[in-house]
């Protein structure tokens, strides 16, 4: 049976009160597209690729690689990374992000401006799916940001593009029992260092849609921000070898099935009463949308008949950021606070990920 948080009872609410998004310095859409386009040693193939880059609505797309000079003919980056012939190991891979992803963090933290309060965190949680290292980046965030040694921490690790929602219920569940925590969210992910040296066209049109990002979040009983209202969990029938997320000797290797919008979109239109926690489609305002891809935004938009602006949030962070993987939804969700939007404004957070598994959150607009 699936449970659905759809409302709490209790007299103390969990409130996202602040969120801030950082990029690495690197634009790299056109790089990207322009040495993928190399690996493809048949025309047609190119040409379908060049198709698919036009269609996605992807314009800019940031990383910790430094692009390489123009006259470069065998290296996509300054560093020689991603030389053809020579991709790296998955070992070489797991040291650049051990390195580039707690800088990054940090830069998402300070954006926050916790000033003094940074030392009354009192929780922790990182979501990332895009490296592994220990001591990890929650050890490192500990030290560089100068949160409290004593802060509990938590690693939710390889979940994917949903995974900032898990985190978001894992703050919801540790500020209602304890009321006084302050918790810290972290989602960083370093898609571009898994960059396959392949001629598959399907595995060089998933990584087309990803870039590095990361999120930072405040959660607190404070009643500022957004209040949260309940979550839902639902793994879609039939999908669970659509989105995949393996370990190779070379970086780890993506699987996106173009049925993935299909089946998103028609698990939405039978089951839209449980996902949406009960909520009518009418009655909610705000949509944070985890951006997948255009297709899937627009498998999101027809399946729950949504109006033409409804997503518009999630597809400007689509052009700008392409994909980040968990950091994604976060940066939906900031992008809806900065604009603004009136007190007790119902809205839904919604990302996807392997499984084929759909998360949501339920909030409204607090003061």
């Amino acid at each position: 049976m699936c449970r659905t948080n759809a409302a709490h009872n209790d007299v103390t609410k969990a409130y996202i009160n602040r969120l801030a998004t950082a990029v690495p310095e690197h634009e790299v859409h056109g790089t990207f597209v322009n040495f993928a386009e190399r690996l493809l040693r048949d025309r047609r193939m190119r040409q379908v690729f060049e198709r698919m880059v036009a269609r996605s609505d992807i314009e800019r797309r940031w990383s910790c690689l430094k692009p390489a000079n123009s006259g470069s003919n065998e290296s996509l980056d300054a560093d020689g990374f991603y030389t053809l012939g020579q991709f790296p190991s998955t070992a070489h891979r797991m040291s650049r992000y051990a390195l580039e992803a707690p800088a990054l963090g940090a830069k998402a933290i300070a954006g926050l401006r916790l000033g003094a309060d940074v030392e009354r965190i009192s929780h922790l949680i990182v979501t990332s799916c895009t490296g592994f290292s220990a001591p990890g980046i929650d050890v490192d965030l500990v030290r560089r940001c100068g949160l409290d040694p004593c802060v509990e921490r938590t690693v939710v690790g390889f979940m994917g593009c949903n995974a900032a929602i898990n985190g978001l219920r894992l703050a919801d569940h540790i500020v209602r029992s304890t009321p006084s925590s302050k918790v810290l969210l972290v989602s960083v992910e370093l898609c571009t260092l898994h960059l396959q040296e392949t001629d598959k066209l399907d595995r060089l049109l998933a990584f087309l849609l990803f870039g590095d990002g990361c999120s930072a979040a405040l959660v607190s009983a404070e009643p500022t921000g957004l209040a949260v209202e309940g979550f839902h969990a639902e793994l879609v029938h039939g999908g669970g070898g659509q989105i995949t997320w393996n370990i190779g000797d070379c970086g780890f290797d993506m699987v996106l099935s173009g049925q993935v919008p299909t089946t998103i979109g028609e698990a939405l239109r039978i089951r839209k009463g449980r996902i949406l926690s009960g909520v009518s489609v009418d009655a909610i305002d705000l949509w944070a949308v985890h951006p997948g891809g255009r297709t899937v935004l627009d498998a999101v938009e027809g399946a729950l008949d949504l109006n033409a602006t409804a997503l518009a949030a999630s597809r400007d962070v689509l052009r700008e950021h392409g994909n980040m993987s968990s950091a994604t939804v976060l940066f939906v969700l900031e992008a809806l606070m900065r604009r603004g939007a009136p007190v007790g404004a119902r809205g839904c957070a919604m990302a996807f990920g392997p499984g084929l598994s759909a998360e949501t959150m339920m909030f409204s607009k607090g003061a």
